[in-house]
């Protein structure tokens, strides 16, 4: 990013936006940033609002932060002027470019989804630029099932190309996100093993120990499944399963996550199980729907497990346990490879040998295996080899999800955008089943107490999918 370059924060007010671009100091000199939001502020007024959401712990970082507000502005929109605002945020970028030099916009869209399309349009209109690169970044939800994502594209489609728009999924940026291609393709021990003959099963999980908090009349129109399945868990499943690509090039790799994508067959609700949690019995807890802005007869599924399967050579008959939920016992993110079992004509009682990558918290690769229980005897025992990264890496520099999207969409690197190809087949697996869950009056998503484990018959549910010792 050394050469002109302009990042302008749609939706600069919330505290999102504010958090992502301070942290390292990376910066070019002649990067600006403009603050462009309906919400009256004065240029002082932004500048305090962007230190109340970062960090200023260190002298370091106070440092960094001088040197950070010097570079950014603010325009409020005027939402009944029509193109008005966006000609004056048009003559704001135009002031930063001395003579013949080339100025690349980013338009980083922290926006409801409703509006995307209009404000595209006249940002296209208005602040395009002629002499530099133009790119528009969106974060999830791209439309809500697969109609609506096909006919979000076709209105982007006339005004901005494909290689311009950057699709953010938070996940693609986490550091153990970001490791699965090197743990598979830098290791052949894992190569080797990586297919059905030696896998039986894949359980890729998300959960929070935390409710919606407040924003249950966000989350009925969406639920688990738009707000995590469709999207986290099936990029993480997309790096999990496909073919070695030819190079780690951002065509080659959105390619092979697209192609594996294809091959997985949408989901059915007989392999699926449903919940909302209630709340506990001291109280303390509340339940989904004691949320004001929930409706007391939702459906929506605030937990949910389903079982999607590849259909290719590499995968045939391997389930992939796919569970996310809130208001359950604990936060975390992880996969969980488990492999075939081991003869019982030479050792018995072994279990299973399971590979965990743990996405978060506390990132960590750990392999369970089994080895000789020391004595006179041959006996085994599971034991462990951890990598925690806080324990093995001394002072671990893990950044910030976002922090690593930006710094690539700035570059230019879409090897971690969401393709439109992928965002097709992901919703091409996941409509049929939001259809049949939502649009079945007689489906209602078990009841599980906030803090639990998740529904009755949940471990039976994963159980049966998995080889019985």
């Amino acid at each position: 990013m050394g050469q002109n370059s302009v990042i302008v924060l749609l939706g600069a007010s919330g505290n999102l936006a504010a958090k992502k671009l301070h942290r390292r100091g990376l910066l070019s000199d002649k990067l600006k940033i403009i603050g462009f939001d309906p919400t009256h502020m004065s240029h002082d007024d932004f500048i305090e609002h962007i230190r109340s959401c970062v960090d200023q712990s260190s002298p370091e970082l106070e440092d960094h932060f001088k040197a950070f507000r010097e570079r950014c502005s603010y325009i409020t929109i005027n939402q009944d002027a029509g193109d008005d605002s966006f000609v004056e945020l048009k003559k704001r970028m135009e002031s930063f470019v001395e003579g013949d030099e080339t100025q690349n916009r980013h338009f980083y869209m922290a926006l409801p989804p409703s509006i995307y399309v209009a404000v595209s349009e006249q940002l296209r209109r208005n602040c395009y630029s002629e002499k530099g690169d133009s790119q528009i970044i969106f974060e999830k939800p791209f439309g809500h099932d697969l109609e609506s994502s096909v006919e979000l594209h076709k209105k982007l489609e006339p005004n901005w190309k494909e290689s311009e728009i950057f699709r953010i999924d938070h996940y693609l940026g986490k550091e153990m996100v970001k490791n699965i291609m090197t743990l598979r393709f830098g290791n052949p021990m894992f190569g080797a093993l990586w297919d059905c003959n030696h896998i039986d099963n894949i359980q890729i999980s998300m959960t929070e120990n935390i409710g919606t908090e407040g924003r249950g009349g966000y989350f009925d129109d969406v639920g688990i499944i738009r707000d995590v399945m469709q999207n986290h868990l099936m990029q993480i499943m997309a790096l999990t399963t496909m073919e070695r690509p030819g190079s780690f090039s951002a065509e080659d790799l959105r390619q092979e996550k697209a192609r594996v994508l294809r091959l997985v067959p949408p989901l059915e609700a007989k392999h699926t199980l449903t919940g909302q949690f209630i709340k506990t019995k001291d109280g303390k807890h509340p339940g989904y729907k004691d949320d004001d802005d929930v409706p007391e007869d939702s459906r929506c599924a605030t937990f949910c497990t389903t079982v999607a399967y590849v259909r290719n050579a590499r995968w045939e008959g391997v389930p992939f346990i796919l569970k996310s939920g809130k208001a359950l016992s604990e936060s975390k993110t992880e996969i969980r490879i488990q492999l075939k079992d081991t003869t019982d004509a030479m050792l018995r009682n072994t279990s299973h040998n399971q590979l965990i990558i743990r996405i978060q918290p506390n990132e960590a690769v750990r392999l369970k295996m089994n080895a000789k229980m020391p004595g006179l005897e041959l006996r085994t025992v599971e034991t462990e080899l951890d990598l925690t990264y806080k324990q093995t890496v001394e002072d671990p520099d893990i950044p910030e999800a976002y922090e690593a999207l930006l710094l690539d969409a700035f570059k230019g690197d879409y090897s971690e955008s969401v393709s439109e190809e992928e965002l097709e087949a992901s919703w091409k697996i996941f409509t049929p089943l939001l259809h049949e869950l939502e649009g079945n009056k007689n489906v209602v998503p078990a009841p599980y107490v906030y803090g639990s484990e998740g529904p009755d018959g949940l471990e039976e549910f994963v159980a049966s999918y998995q080889v019985q010792k």
